[in-house]
């Protein structure tokens, strides 16, 4: 019978057609029995769902079940019929059953139990055997997937922008550098600093922190681009928010103004969450279990407004509320956890950055509603945004989600070379590294616009996990860098 084709477990699961042979490989989550049976749940990560495998020892001798552990790897065949018990639809009957692998119970870490997220991520390595991080796993894949679809449907090319660059594009100065000199003994030049003109490009390099300002450059002759790739914060951030090493998401389009921005930000978070919901349900409705139980563990004023698919079906079937700063700041401003002092950061002054608290408030509380937000104060903001008339603010947009906050960031870009050049000069950022970004607006410049997700930032929201080292395989965070 092993003959036969390996059949995957998701395709046998939720199957009618029972009284048939099948061929399954596996690795073995539990084992129970009695004298004459055994009951043994199979998982090859396909789907949430564990294959129950029905072993009776009149037809496979209980002694080849001693390495029958959860964590070992085994080949079964046998017949698959229609489940008797109500925890499943289909069983099982083993006719053979070989060990692939074997997994000692002595050493294997991953016991049938709960296991803390922290001790999880410890072993990595292994985490993708139990059911939270299978089921994150499929769901950051659909995401994946689901955005190349979007972007591809809609005309946009997809480009890959530098790893490596030698500018910064936020201004924030918080980079990785990327060097092949000798640290023991580098080269110095005449005032004793490094001379990074004998490092492998000739000049001082770094890990890319966003991929706009290349992006921008393919959007001033393709018209629609987006980028999907790692970006790196060298940012000593020990948050459930921070990562050192992300994937972010970045169209950039030509001849697109604020108000083109918002609408295609809108229709792909709505089109990202309505994909999960139709194609995750599954593994959505084992993290909404999960998202309720780690809710109820917390103190009542902690807890979330909405549950997991509750929140997602929020943005699924609202429209965007669309509010400039300064009404957000009027609101925020007036509200009585502001004025009875419930806000951690009190919210006076225009101009003030707003955290976390304020945009949960002003989507969960206020508008009740996923919320986006324009013209922000200028100096608060990157250099590249367009500047408005008012000489206070820029053509700046953040979504704010519900738990989440800000989910995507971006801008109208400012496509005028004087001011840009202005603007440049003023935040001191080296010109000599950004003479091409200035030169589009010298040779054929238009309006143009773009928005960063923070990939990560997206799954967080999507899967209900609390904190972002659980939404990407391997972590990198200050001070590890394991696996």
């Amino acid at each position: 019978m092993h003959n036969l084709k390996r059949s995957e477990i998701k395709a046998l699961v939720n199957t009618t057609d029972y009284d048939r042979d099948v061929h399954v490989k596996a690795w073995v989550r539990t084992k129970r029995g009695s004298k004459h049976v055994a009951f043994v749940a199979l998982n090859d990560g396909t789907t949430i769902q564990n294959l129950q495998v029905v072993v009776d020892f009149d037809k496979i001798p209980e002694s080849k079940l001693l390495d029958v552990q959860t964590g070992a790897s085994v080949s079964v065949s046998g017949r698959l019929v229609e489940s008797k018990g109500s925890r499943q639809n289909v069983e099982l009957l083993a006719e053979e059953l070989d060990v692939l692998g074997k997994a000692d119970p002595n050493e294997y870490p991953l016991q049938p139990k709960k296991h803390s997220l922290e001790f999880l991520r410890e072993k990595a390595h292994l985490r993708f055997r139990t059911n939270t991080f299978g089921a994150v796993t499929r769901v950051r894949h659909a995401m994946i997937f689901a955005i190349h679809k979007f972007f591809n449907d809609r005309g946009f090319y997809n480009i890959h922008t530098p790893i490596i660059t030698g500018s910064d594009a936020e201004g924030a100065g918080e980079m990785f550098h990327v060097t092949a000199l000798d640290l023991s003994n580098p080269p110095r030049d005449e005032k004793g600093g490094i001379d990074f003109t004998k490092d492998f490009f000739g000049k001082e390099t770094n890990l890319t922190v966003s991929g706009q300002l290349e992006a921008e450059l393919a959007a001033l002759a393709m018209s629609k681009v987006y980028t999907f790739g790692p970006t790196f914060r060298a940012e000593n951030s020990n948050t459930s928010r921070h990562l050192a090493e992300f994937w972010m998401v970045e169209p950039e389009m030509a001849f697109c103004d604020i108000h083109d921005n918002m609408d295609l930000a809108e229709e792909m978070m709505q089109y990202l969450v309505s994909y999960a919901l139709d194609h995750c349900m599954e593994d959505l409705e084992f993290l909404d279990k999960r998202f309720a139980d780690e809710e109820s563990r917390k103190k009542k004023e902690d807890r979330a407004s909405m549950g997991l698919i509750e929140r997602l079906k929020f943005v699924t079937g609202n429209t965007f509320e669309r509010i400039t700063y300064t009404e957000a700041q009027d609101v925020l401003k007036n509200s009585k956890p502001n004025k009875k002092g419930k806000f951690t950061y009190a919210v006076d002054d225009w101009g003030v950055d707003f955290q976390s608290e304020h945009e949960r408030y002003l989507v969960e509380k206020h508008y009740q509603k996923p919320v986006m937000v324009t013209d922000y104060p200028r100096d608060i903001k990157a250099f590249y945004m367009k500047q408005n008339d008012d000489g206070k603010t820029v053509r700046a947009l953040d979504v704010l989600f519900p738990q989440i906050g800000e989910i995507i960031g971006g801008s109208q870009r400012e496509e005028n070379y004087d001011k840009l050049y202005g603007r440049i000069r003023e935040m001191d950022i080296p010109e000599e590294s950004m003479w091409w970004y200035l030169e589009t607006r010298k040779f054929g410049t238009v309006v143009h616009s773009g928005y960063g997700l923070g990939f990560e930032r997206l799954l967080l929201f999507v899967t209900g996990m609390g904190n972002i080292r659980d939404v990407i395989p391997f972590p990198r965070t200050p001070k590890n860098a394991e696996f």
